[in-house]
């Protein structure tokens, strides 16, 4: 699911550009894995297992094993085990629905939340930020794209169905009082609470076009391809990032320390192409607190 609120002219005026960014934080001289020194490199987390929220329903970023149903897999998945191996510190990954996982960890019940989660300013307000990655949106749609929805145009008077507090939210409310003011149809707007929910009011034909997270949509595709089509993608500038504990400056470094050793070394790239993520949108990793 495309994480967090935003506005519309993010998503329609950038069309197909990708966003890389320098790091405005760099990593540590000591971005090497290093597993027996934690105690002098993040001495506030060493001994600790670390809580990090996940929902379990996102692939191709977090989602059960279909050998261990109690194993999360997927790219944030695993750039978490990797990036927290390579600083010696244990993890446990704390399991519920999406739109729940960042609250948790404003409220100190997990220390962060690592699943497609986008930055925004807003949010840093109450947490801090580790980007990874570039967002990039896919518009899903019934097989055959029966109502030839090929941009954010062609939706105006359609069924569209978004995830609860997504950018695609914000942004559909958005368009649909743009529709309005050019005399076109408004936009009749369904909320899911889980990305099961979302596909499902597509099959069903409850909606007509579901907007998330470009690889999601592929994901989607690929595992029901005579259910589902994408009638377009966006890619855009927004950011995806890990958000943790508000201040945990340890915490931070040890995952821009993390991800620096995984992009270095070319585990990083090999754990996007496992999921099939286009390591293009890959970006320059760097800190966000406010």
């Amino acid at each position: 699911m495309s994480r967090l609120k935003g506005s519309l002219s993010a998503l329609s005026s950038l069309g197909l550009v990708a966003a890389l960014l320098v790091n405005a934080t760099p990593a540590s001289a000591e971005a090497k894995c290093e597993p027996d020194k934690v105690a002098t490199k993040y001495p506030t987390i060493a001994g600790k297992t670390l809580k990090i929220g996940q929902d379990g329903e996102s692939p191709p970023y977090s989602f059960r094993d279909p050998k261990d149903f109690k194993n999360l897999i997927g790219l944030d998945a695993d750039l978490a085990r990797e990036t927290f191996a390579c600083a010696g510190i244990k993890i446990e990954f704390v399991t519920g629905g999406w739109s729940g996982l960042l609250p948790a960890v404003i409220a100190g019940q997990t220390d962060m939340m690592w699943d497609t989660l986008y930055y925004t300013p807003k949010r840093a307000q109450q947490a801090d930020f580790v980007t990874y990655l570039t967002a990039a949106t896919g518009a899903l749609v019934a097989k055959g794209n029966p109502l030839n929805i090929k941009s954010l145009d062609d939706v105006c008077g359609k069924r569209a169905t978004v995830g609860l507090g997504t950018v695609e939210e914000a942004s559909f409310r958005e368009l649909s009082k743009k529709c309005a003011t050019d005399n076109k149809k408004e936009i009749s707007l369904v909320t899911y609470p889980d990305m099961p929910g979302g596909t499902r009011l597509i099959a069903n034909d409850r909606a007509d076009v579901m907007t998330t997270d470009l690889n999601m949509v592929n994901s989607f595709i690929k595992g029901n391809p005579t259910a589902f089509d994408r009638g377009f993608m966006i890619v855009s500038d927004y950011k995806i990032a890990v958000g943790y504990t508000k201040g945990n400056k340890d915490l931070g470094q040890a995952i821009l320390d993390g991800l620096t050793v995984l992009k270095e070394s070319g585990k990083m790239k090999e754990i996007f192409e496992k999921y099939g993520v286009d390591y293009s949108l890959a970006r320059a990793n760097e800190i966000l607190t406010k």
